[in-house]
């Protein structure tokens, strides 16, 4: 399990990552969102690309690999995030749902999607992470 988890992490990081970035931060990825954490040891800014619904001002979206994921423990540092959905930023506040059926609302979030397809064979302690949205007028495109 450590090992394939290992080259998930590799593969997300180097291969997936790094277009989907691009892609999420621009806007141009309807259900990919890019959100912001603050990292727990260097307190530099952590982008990571997902994907997410919004429901109104709740962002969901399901970690694949739960309280391992490097996002999740910054999350339980400090749960004030930035999100950026559709090239517009947000601020919020993140919380990590131990209790929520991730695998049903990954269904929910995911429903025909290779992606959501993906996450399920490769994830290996799936845990849904809930953000309350509001907006953030200071980086508001123009």
């Amino acid at each position: 399990m450590a090992r394939e988890r290992r080259l998930v992490r590799l593969a997300q990081r180097y291969v997936v990552n790094p277009p989907t970035r691009l892609l999420a931060g621009a806007g141009r990825l309807r259900d990919d969102v890019l959100p912001e954490t603050t990292g727990r040891v260097t307190g530099k800014r952590r982008h990571t690309p997902a994907g997410a619904r919004l429901f109104g001002d709740e962002l969901s979206m399901v970690s694949e690999h739960g309280h391992r994921s490097p996002y999740a423990h910054n999350i339980d540092a400090g749960p004030h995030v930035r999100v950026q959905v559709r090239g517009r930023w947000w601020s919020g506040v993140a919380h990590l749902l131990d209790h929520d059926d991730a695998h049903a609302r990954l269904a929910q979030l995911w429903r025909g999607r290779a992606d959501g397809a993906a996450v399920r064979l490769f994830g290996t302690d799936l845990l849904t992470i809930r953000i309350d949205l509001v907006p953030d007028p200071a980086h508001q495109r123009t």
